[in-house]
């Protein structure tokens, strides 16, 4: 097995991912997908959203939704928890869900540790998984895939043709500004910041 995966600035972007991985045939227990909720674009006038301790988990635990996802593909399992140094965010999946088992286990100290611990158990580098978790702070949208050699290719091209940030590129911008890794105990980017920082890179398109 494989871990393909892809930071986005947008997460209409995302979800077309998402929804292309499954048509392809990749099962939706193999896919996740993280994003900044910050501004709680999802969720709003929702009665069907459980945001249990979403706002007042954000800088000691999560809260969680239906992140195993449900009936009629993943997306239609979206629920909503709280990352430690990055806030809310709207998640489904493998992920998601072994973070929020980490903080259960109290084997990390936090949902980043357990995100960036999950992705580097299923052969993400450490150095990138920090990117990806600094990136969803700053507003973008995480889709991670385990996938068979068969489809690594195609997870690939999905994720690539979905307009997914070039991480290389991505780090060493945050670079620039003297960012190092991801810390939990950041404060979590504000709306603004959040919106700002998306429209920084969506705009150069």
């Amino acid at each position: 097995m494989a871990t393909v995966s892809g930071l986005f600035d947008n997460y209409d972007d995302a979800s077309r991912a998402v929804n292309e991985l499954e048509t392809a045939g990749i099962p939706r227990d193999d896919i996740s997908i993280v994003a900044n909720n910050s501004d709680e674009w999802y969720g709003r006038d929702r009665a069907d959203v459980d945001e249990s301790g979403a706002a007042e988990g954000a800088g000691t635990g999560a809260g969680l939704g239906a992140l195993a996802g449900g009936a009629g593909g993943l997306l239609t399992g979206l629920g909503i928890m709280a990352i430690p140094g990055v806030g809310p965010v709207v998640a489904a999946g493998w992920l998601a869900a072994t973070a929020v088992g980490a903080i259960a286990g109290a084997a990390v100290g936090g949902a980043a540790g357990g995100i960036i611990g999950a992705m580097t158990d299923a052969g993400v580098s450490e150095e990138d998984a920090h990117v990806y978790a600094e990136g969803v702070r700053r507003g973008g949208t995480l889709v991670t895939a385990k996938v068979n050699e068969a489809h690594a290719s195609i997870a690939e091209d999905i994720l690539q043709r979905s307009r997914r940030v070039d991480l290389a590129d991505r780090r060493r911008s945050y670079s620039e500004s003297g960012w190092d890794r991801f810390d939990e105990s950041a404060t979590p980017y504000t709306p603004e910041q959040a919106r700002e920082e998306r429209n920084r890179y969506t705009n150069v398109l």
